[in-house]
């Protein structure tokens, strides 16, 4: 009698739950046709899924916030007095250009999702998260820093658990800023920790 052939191992069925109810993809047609037929909008497509005037507002305080924190920074350079003024300043100033950085990546962000950036100096300390202190002393300008950095990170961790999967790339800047803020925290509590 001869062998039998075995039969192929069988690949596991697809979950129907998910085709059926949810596509994992347009065909290509439907794809190329919302393409053409939204070109306007760029590259806000039927396949985001946050609320574009929501995320716009929020990357705008974000954006508000960033100026301020600029602006601070750069006040403490120019406040910072004392013997150990000169490396604390020095971090000050390198603190002020990433956080410049930080802001020019919302614009383009908010600019690339069809919003305006929103500049005017009189509503930045309005949506600012973080409050704009100068006070004389070195010390006090680092606790104020640190005490701002915290409130910006804690904003940013909480926007990126909003966005969760439905603007990756907005979620994807916020956690490169994030990590940048959070160095910027060591670096002022390290600082404070030297100074005290």
């Amino acid at each position: 009698m001869a062998p039998q052939k075995k039969a192929a191992p069988q690949k596991k069925a697809a979950s129907t739950k998910a085709t059926a109810e949810t596509p994992f993809l347009s065909d290509v047609t439907t794809l190329r046709a919302r393409a053409r037929k939204e070109i306007d909008k760029g590259p806000v497509t039927a396949a985001y899924g946050a609320d574009l005037t929501r995320v716009l507002q929020v990357l705008n305080d974000a954006l508000a916030t960033e100026i301020v924190c600029v602006l601070r920074y750069k006040a403490h350079y120019y406040g910072a007095k004392g013997l150990n003024a000169e490396p604390v300043a020095a971090e000050f100033l390198e603190h002020a250009a990433e956080e410049q950085v930080h802001a020019d990546r919302l614009a383009d962000r908010i600019d690339q999702l069809g919003g305006t950036p929103e500049l005017n100096p009189n509503t930045l300390m309005a949506r600012s998260q973080t409050e704009y202190n100068t006070p004389d002393a070195l010390l006090d300008m680092i606790k104020e820093d640190l005490i701002a950095e915290r409130v910006v990170i804690q904003s940013y961790t909480e926007t990126i658990g909003w966005l969760g999967h439905h603007d990756p790339t907005t979620r994807r800047i916020l956690e490169e800023i994030l990590a940048e803020e959070e160095e910027h925290a060591d670096d002022m509590l390290k600082l404070l920790q030297h100074n005290s």
